[in-house]
């Protein structure tokens, strides 16, 4: 056994470094490695660490209260808004109806009412921390079972608050071991509880609202990252004390924190200084819960365990598949969002606790489902490991492990963001013209191909802060966003513009969808695609038809200038209905003015591009 708080860090950072590395490398996923590294420290099997993982666990729950702040902060309220129906339906039914079928199975196994209804609520509950960990490794969040499992996850922490207030109504015996918890409001009246939970809730609204903004503005003004970190975990950690002071859940406390400020010009800031910290307490967690599971207890009836384990998989799975039928998911999709939620929860050792505290569950039964749970959490990323072999090759494959990003260790004028076609043929211009630039790309295999060719390409995702301020954005001239028009073009240009606003941003855009969403995101260098190469086109097709040379390239001049203008005037028209009567509006004007423009030129004497003309049209003049 590990004595003294160093020797206990580093056998769990020993045991991390260790066994989730081969995990991932084995393909298990870094979830089953951390419980595998617990089990194997803990005192079943090598006895690294013994009794004091119990207190490790409760330190590493935080791990759970800083991932559900990340949620929030992922989560607009708008976005929030638009996932109500599966939120409160998918959800709302998956937890109801398998606890009616848990409390019938305790029930039919001995188990009295009370007893049954309270192991039906506590085993409704999946693993958060499992569940979305391994289908952000696997690249499954954005299929249609990652964002219902998504969503029924949840509903299920925030129905952690009414499964604690109920407990204690289904006591069957005065638990004089326990007051109900050590929350100093707890000796209210329950009108007063009621009040100081909303007066908190209502708290951590306001303050995100109105006071978190200008408090970040004043710390970020003073230019320290450290002292910007430190206030992001002083935020998560006051919250979850506040929460825990008036009996409710830290985790749903800093969830709504992260919702309120997921529209905050600090949002990004927030996530890179807590996912660290938050990444580090999880794997913590999943050590802690492997080392704690009962080796005694299973090896005491393990039939009766592995029955249990069978059975609360089974039921749970049977139950999402059939609410995966009736939201009319695909039966992959389904499938996978059953077996991914079939487990026990993290939330169901707390639940247990109170449980066994508050006298509705005995010693030995609470020992008995701890270990179950634990046990089902240990084989769900197995079960997913068997369905990603099966059913990942119809959804989708699964993302490709990335590697982490290059050190930058080049400054120039120019930063590319995006090497592909366009950029790169950017990039070999501006070089065949003296003009170096760094170039970021976030593509692992096609940096590579790159650099066969002799050019040097940083592999990284732009939008990171941190690879910005490494590629010299503080001093760079010019950023040329040469990436598709999704949102991490977006969050790019966002950045940029709220960290770097000295820095001019040209922007490529496909189409003018994705022109519309530059302009709107204050960018006056947008380029389209396939815009000049169309206009060409048009011009050769004007000469052809038998137009002289000038007037093909002055008419293709002249529709730019117009386009270019209407487009900056419909980017501000949200409206799909006055859009269309906009656009029509302005396509008749051009051809008006087309129509018009190509009568005066031919009413010049065609001598070719006179110094008047050219002067004319380099001011933009048409």
């Amino acid at each position: 056994m590990a004595d003294g708080p160093f020797a206990q860090a580093f056998v769990y950072l020993l045991a991390a470094v260790v066994a989730v590395p081969v995990a991932r490398r084995l393909g298990l996923g870094s979830v089953l490695g951390y419980l595998v590294a617990g089990v194997v420290i803990g005192p079943y099997a090598l006895g690294f660490v013994g009794t004091e993982g119990e207190d490790v666990l409760h330190f590493a729950e935080f791990g759970v209260v800083m991932m559900l702040f990340l949620i929030g902060l992922e989560l607009e309220p708008a976005r929030l808004w638009r996932l109500r129906v599966p939120i409160l339906g998918l959800g709302g039914l998956q937890v109801a109806l398998t606890a009616l079928v848990v409390a019938v199975g305790a029930g039919v196994a001995g188990q009295d009412v009370r007893a049954a209804i309270a192991i039906g609520l506590i085993l409704s509950l999946s693993s958060t921390a499992i569940v979305l960990q391994t289908f952000q490794e696997k690249g499954l969040m954005g299929t249609e079972a990652g964002q219902n499992g998504f969503s029924v996850l949840l509903f299920q922490d925030i129905a952690v608050i009414p499964m604690l207030a109920l407990l204690p109504l289904l006591a069957t015996v005065d638990a004089a071991g326990g007051d109900g918890g050590d929350a100093p409001l707890r000796e209210l009246p329950g009108w007063g509880q009621a009040l100081a939970v909303l007066a908190a809730v209502a708290l951590i609204v306001l303050a995100g609202r109105f006071l978190l903004r200008p408090v970040f503005r004043f710390i970020a003004g003073a230019g320290i990252r450290e002292v910007f970190t430190a206030a992001a975990l002083l935020i998560v950690v006051g919250i979850a004390l506040l929460m825990d002071t008036v009996g409710l859940s830290p985790a749903l406390g800093t969830f709504v924190a992260g919702v309120v400020l997921a529209d905050s010009e600090y949002r990004h800031e927030l996530e890179g200084d807590i996912e660290p910290f938050k990444g580090l307490l999880l794997g913590l967690f999943f050590i802690a819960v492997g080392a704690g599971i009962d080796f005694g207890v299973l090896g005491d009836d393990p039939l009766r365990i592995a029955g249990i384990v069978a059975g609360l998989v089974a039921a749970k799975a049977a139950v999402l598949l059939a609410l995966g039928v009736r939201f009319r998911m695909g039966v992959d999709q389904r499938t996978l969002f059953a077996l991914a939620l079939a487990q026990g929860g993290e939330f169901a050792f707390v639940l247990l606790a109170t449980a066994r505290q508050q006298g509705v569950l005995d010693a030995t039964t609470v020992s008995t489902l701890v270990g179950a749970v634990a046990v089902s959490m240990a084989v769900t990323p197995l079960l997913l490991l068997v369905a990603e072999g099966v059913l990942l090759p119809r959804i989708g494959p699964a993302r490709a492990e990335r590697p982490e990003a290059d050190a930058i260790d080049t400054e120039h004028p120019v930063i590319i963001a995006g090497f592909g076609g366009f950029g790169s043929t950017v990039g070999r211009f501006l070089r065949a013209n003296g003009v170096d630039a760094t170039v970021l790309d976030a593509d692992p295999g096609h940096v590579e191909a790159l650099r066969r060719l002799g050019l040097k390409v940083f592999y990284g995702d732009a939008s990171r802060l941190d690879l910005l301020r490494a590629a010299g954005a503080e001093r760079a001239r010019l950023l040329i966003i040469a990436l598709g028009d999704g949102e991490e073009a977006g969050e790019l240009v966002r950045n940029v513009r709220r960290h770097f606003p000295d820095l001019r941003v040209m922007v490529r855009a496909h189409d003018r969808t994705g022109a519309y969403r530059a302009i709107n995101d204050g960018v006056d260098d947008v380029y389209r695609e396939s815009l000049d190469t169309a206009l060409r086109m048009g011009t050769d097709a004007l000469a052809a038809l038998g137009r002289s040379r000038y007037q093909a390239v002055r008419a293709a001049r002249t529709f730019r200038w117009h386009d270019e203008r209407h487009l900056r005037e419909l980017a501000a028209v949200t409206d799909r209905k006055q859009h269309v009567s906009e656009a029509r509006a302005r396509i008749r004007a051009i051809e008006e003015a087309m129509l018009g423009d190509g009568e005066a030129i031919l009413a010049e004497v065609d001598a070719g591009w006179d110094n008047t003309s050219l002067r004319r049209e380099s001011a933009g003049e048409g």
